[in-house]
């Protein structure tokens, strides 16, 4: 006898075997068992959620001639015609194969001949949501007045697609994604029946990795039984198997990332390749890992929410507690659109080390979240050393000499030429500058505070105070200088600015614009001009 696939030889004959969709079921049977069946259903929900085998289940229950609490009872000769496909009363149809006009009219001129054997004649339609709209249109009539004999059966993956006329003529079933722990437990029941020895982790990942969809996760399994045929099913093998990755990378990866640790990040990235991971899945996958972590960092709560053994939940736990909850939302999104990006694409690989590189150097991206990044790095920085790290930009070393110590100065690197910040960056600067001042350096903190922003012209920073003194001392030398490199790597622009004196006799508010107390957007007066 030839194989017979998984999802198929396991696929259940009666009710009470159908997993995770128990309040379809306890709906059928009870309509069963009162004799109060319809003349037509639609069976929608996502693939391999049970969609068809409850359909099938149903019309032998119908006409099944000793029906057991609402189940078909397997054993009399309609059970047994219908479960070999040998019987006239249940006509399956594929509605992406015979979606017209005339594949309809064949069905409504076969509905007029009742049926020679047991009590109703089934139509099974899936995919029912290919059909043409002259198909929809032609079954409209038959679908809702059919004989007393038949019943309709509609399934859909896309129930979005069909037209209400359609819709309001049927019984709606809406089939859920199955749960991993009910997957998983019926993948338990498959090996034991088949004499296979699987890890509980092995199990438990294929279960993960079949997002909801028992036949998914069957076919899953088989394929990695038949990859390691006579062999114990262990959870690295299942990984090899579906090109995965072990949660211990996703660790690492994060934690690269999070500390800007570029060659670390590439690397991993790179023995991923090497060990030839699905990259798709890699991507998904730590979606998935960041998930995980937000919420952990939500509630200690979570251990039902996350499925995650004990073990890498204490390491998750350790690594959310260190991680800013911004910052991994920010990664969250990032990777969520990579994903989608690179389901297509030819070179995966560039696009996610490009990816990679942006996150590790958030001066280079402007887009959202990477100005808060750069915040970030900085009060990093300022708790590893104890210090704000004075004009540090990338490719720039600053090393401070001491005169004391008659070492000779060593020349720094030049400084990376910025680009100018436009008036969105400055805006940024002033949205974030409660968050600056805490990261300044004393006598600078001290000093700011005292200071409010305005707006020159040509997107320049004003920063005004009501001291002559210290106006001075920020508009040149030394002190200027160590503001300005502040300011650039704070926003990962080059940010002109100047400082303004405030007269004892000026009120603020009618000599600048206040850009701290309103939001705006910010327009400079050669604009207004033109």
């Amino acid at each position: 006898m030839s194989y017979v696939a998984l999802y198929r030889k396991f696929r259940p004959p009666v009710f009470e075997d159908v997993k995770g969709q128990d309040h379809i079921v306890t709906t059928l049977k009870n309509q069963i068992k009162s004799d109060r069946v319809g003349h037509a259903y639609l069976f929608c929900g996502t693939r391999g959620t049970g969609k068809t085998s409850v359909a099938k289940i149903l019309a032998r229950a119908v006409n099944c001639e000793h029906p057991v609490d609402g189940s078909p009872c397997g054993e009399c000769e309609m059970c047994k015609e219908i479960a070999a496909g040998n019987s006239m009363n249940v006509i399956e149809i594929d509605a992406a194969s015979n979606n017209g006009v005339d594949n309809v009219r064949e069905i409504i001129d076969e509905v007029s001949y009742s049926p020679t054997k047991g009590k109703k004649k089934v139509y099974i339609i899936d995919e029912v949501h290919m059909l043409s709209t002259g198909a929809f249109n032609a079954l409209l009539k038959t679908l809702e007045e059919p004989p007393s004999y038949v019943i309709f059966i509609l399934a859909t993956t896309e129930v979005q697609k069909l037209p209400i006329t359609i819709l309001s003529r049927c019984q709606r079933y809406d089939f859920h994604r199955i749960t991993i722990d009910t997957i998983e437990a019926r993948l338990k029941e498959v090996v034991d029946a088949e004499g296979i020895q699987v890890e509980e982790r092995a199990l438990r990942y294929v279960a993960k990795t079949a997002d909801g969809s028992m036949r998914d996760s069957l076919s899953l399994l088989d394929q990695c039984i038949a990859f390691n045929y006579g062999e114990e099913l262990t959870y690295d093998k299942v990984l090899n198997v579906l090109g995965a990755v072990d949660t211990e990378v996703f660790r690492k990866l994060f934690s690269a990332l999070y500390h800007q640790d570029i060659n670390a990040a590439l690397t991993l990235l790179a023995d991923i390749v090497i060990q030839g991971r699905e990259l798709s899945q890699f991507v998904n996958d730590f979606v998935w890992y960041l998930r995980n972590l937000m919420l952990v960092q939500a509630s200690d709560q979570m251990e039902d929410v996350i499925d995650i053994s004990s073990d890498n939940l204490v390491s998750l736990k350790e690594q959310a507690a260190e991680a800013d909850t911004d910052t991994i939302l920010r990664y969250i999104r990032i990777f969520s659109e990579l994903s989608s990006q690179i389901r297509y694409a030819a070179q995966k690989r560039i696009l996610i080390e490009i990816t990679l590189i942006k996150l590790c150097k958030p001066q280079m991206d402007s887009g959202e979240g990477a100005f808060e990044d750069r915040i970030r790095i900085l009060e990093q920085h300022d708790q590893e050393n104890g210090k704000l790290l004075k004009g540090m930009q990338s490719g720039q070393v600053v090393i401070a000499s001491s005169a004391a110590s008659g070492a000779s100065p060593v020349p720094a690197r030049e400084k990376k030429v910025l680009d100018r910040a436009v008036p969105e960056d400055i805006k940024r600067v002033v949205s974030e500058w409660s968050r600056l001042l805490m990261r300044m350096e004393n006598p600078m903190k001290t000093y700011m505070q005292r200071a409010r922003l305005s707006l020159g012209n040509n997107d320049t920073l004003q920063i005004v105070f009501d001291n002559r003194q210290l106006t001075e001392k920020y508009s040149k030398d030394e002190s200027r200088e160590e503001l300005q490199n502040f300011l650039d790597e704070a926003s990962g622009k080059h940010i002109e600015f100047e400082t303004k004196f405030l007269e004892p006799k000026q009120v603020f508010e009618e000599t600048f614009v206040d850009l701290q107390g309103i939001n705006f957007d910010i327009v400079t007066e050669d604009e207004k001009e033109n």
